[in-house]
């Protein structure tokens, strides 16, 4: 029986600017060649989600990270 090998998942901070001012911080689970247009898209549907206020939807105000061990 043949195994499929899960791809290793790094943990990424993105942060949304919302219309109340403040910055909200997700941690998103993707692999290290996640392209950052999909970590903003993950974080901003997790925040849409909420019932905190409106994230701006502009990927240009996002500021995206790695974290590393």
């Amino acid at each position: 029986m043949a195994t499929r090998t899960q791809p290793v998942l790094e943990s990424w901070l993105v942060a949304l600017l919302a219309i109340d001012g403040k910055e909200y911080v997700y941690r998103v689970y993707a692999p290290c060649d996640a392209l950052p247009g999909d970590l903003f898209w993950s974080a901003f549907h997790a925040h849409d989600d909420s019932l905190l206020p409106r994230a701006l939807d502009s990927f240009d105000t996002a500021e995206i990270w790695r974290l590393r061990d």
